[in-house]
């Protein structure tokens, strides 16, 4: 700035010398005043560029300030704890609802067709008739035979239901083929989890120790669909794990222990080894369910 003005009054004592050199006395005082001022002028006009230029790095260097920014770095903070404290509720009810509903099944046109033929299977050999279809028209069936008939008549009319869903020429022909050996007993696990997860759920073949050796000859089902539906043990030991055992060893010629889990409704099927007597099976020592829906209606399911 300073270097600015010198050069300002450098020119002007210039201009004053020209003119006085030139112009006549009386023109000096009117002539000077127009010129100086149109130089002025101009010198003005190149001062407040020159000054616009210095203030113009000012401003980018520094901003004023915006309270948008402020506003907007400290919102997301309130807003994430919001979102943090909401997310835990919602997981808190989220989690306490999941563990009362049920478990939800996807049936493929091979599982609903295996259902609908044993639940038509169990109806007539139990002679009844439900209105139901899929899944539920099966445990209906199962219910309204738990209700009609006892402990033993209900394991006898499931031997019968599965005789008839089963070709008894299919089942001879598996039992020849298949004596009792390591590769039958894995086999016939591994058989399990393919074509018979529609009755039970989700299952997967585990190993265990079969005289002293190693074999993947059981199969472990985390959630038992049968027992999650029915929600009754009685159902459990009289309409699936008794008749299923002695229809195995029967028509297939090997024996098969049933191991139902009652506290989370998981179950072991075990291939290869004795069922012990029930007498001596944990399996009727297990006293029902609160939810029991024979207890409900003020039936024994005689567990």
């Amino acid at each position: 700035m300073q270097h600015i003005f010198r050069k300002i009054v450098t020119r002007s004592t210039v201009l004053r010398v020209k003119i006085r050199q030139c112009l006549p006395l009386k023109y000096t005082i009117s002539s000077v005043f127009v010129l100086f001022h149109h130089r002025s002028l101009s010198l003005s006009l190149s001062l407040m560029e020159a000054t616009s230029s210095l203030a113009q790095p000012c401003r980018s260097l520094f901003p004023p300030p915006r309270f948008n920014r402020r506003i907007a770095m400290h919102n997301p903070r309130r807003s994430n704890f919001s979102r943090s404290v909401a997310t835990d509720h919602n997981l808190d009810a989220s989690s306490a609802h999941d563990s009362e509903t049920k478990t939800s099944y996807a049936d493929n046109w091979f599982d609903r067709l295996a259902i609908n033929h044993l639940s038509q299977s169990l109806q007539s050999s139990a002679g009844m008739s439900s209105s139901k279809g899929g899944y539920e028209g099966l445990v209906e069936a199962a219910t309204m035979a738990s209700r009609k008939f006892d402990p033993i008549q209900q394991r006898r009319v499931v031997i019968q239901t599965l005789q008839t869903a089963f070709p008894a020429p299919i089942l001879f022909l598996i039992k020849k083929m298949l004596p009792p050996s390591k590769f039958a007993r894995e086999y016939f696990a591994i058989f399990t989890t393919i074509f018979f997860a529609w009755l039970v759920g989700p299952c997967q073949v585990k190993e265990s120790e079969f005289q002293g050796r190693r074999e993947k000859n059981v199969v472990y089902v985390p959630k038992c669909r049968f027992l999650e539906e029915t929600n009754c043990v009685g159902m459990c030991t009289n309409l699936c794990k008794m008749p299923s055992q002695s229809f195995i060893k029967d028509s297939l010629g090997i024996s098969i222990n049933m191991v139902p889990n009652f506290e989370d409704m998981s179950c072991e099927m075990i291939f290869g080894v004795e069922p012990p007597p029930q007498s001596l099976d944990p399996a009727f020592t297990q006293p029902c369910y609160k939810q029991c829906k024979a207890i409900k209606r003020h039936h024994n399911c005689a567990s």
